[in-house]
């Protein structure tokens, strides 16, 4: 999210008022836009409601953490979080309006207006990597809890379940007390 600031920040001070710079042979422009809808300024019309979705999809995601046990997992809502989070900053704090402001968006390819693919942001680059992430995952069954889906939708016999988060009477036991042998064929009298 920062390395987004800084590129919006930076690309307001420096492309504003300016032709599109070409890098790469041609293979990438920096071409300063502001974007009121979603790729290709889809939904131009209705800016308003990107911040609420946006909103949306950052308390899914904050739920779902909970049982989140898997580090690429991690990664990828990660990366999902940085890129809505960074859009949305702009959503709510730039031009024209709060929760109305239109992203800065700075990197064409091929073409400097955008024509080929839609001029996106570090924010736009960060969510579509998590999102593809999750969609590898989920196709090769990494589950968010860690564990390995069969292909009939059961667990690998080689995962193990998370041990409970405290609260259990193991958890209570002094340390040997569960190590006394069983001399009465199970038949424990209770005091």
């Amino acid at each position: 999210m920062a390395v987004d600031l800084l590129t919006k920040h930076l690309s307001l001070q420096e492309l504003s008022d300016r032709e599109p710079v070409r890098l790469l042979g041609g293979a990438l422009y920096l071409s300063l836009t502001r974007n009121s809808g979603a790729a290709w300024s889809l939904g131009k019309d209705y800016t308003f409601i990107f911040p609420i979705i946006a909103i949306g999809v950052l308390g899914w995601i904050a739920w779902m953490a909970r049982t989140l046990r898997s580090a690429p997992w991690a990664v990828a809502l990660g990366l999902v979080v940085g890129g809505v989070t960074g859009n949305l900053l702009d959503r709510i704090f730039r031009a024209p309006g709060w929760f109305v402001g239109h992203v800065v968006d700075m990197f064409s390819v091929f073409d400097p207006y955008g024509r080929v693919f839609p001029i996106f942001n570090v924010a736009d680059s960060a969510l579509v990597c998590g999102v593809l992430l999750a969609v590898a995952l989920e196709f090769t069954g990494r589950q968010r809890d860690g564990t390995r889906a069969l292909p009939d939708g059961r667990r690998s016999a080689t995962d193990r379940e998370d041990p409970p988060a405290g609260g259990g009477t193991a958890d209570r036991q002094p340390a040997g007390a569960g190590d006394q042998s069983d001399t009465d064929g199970g038949r424990r009298e209770r005091a």
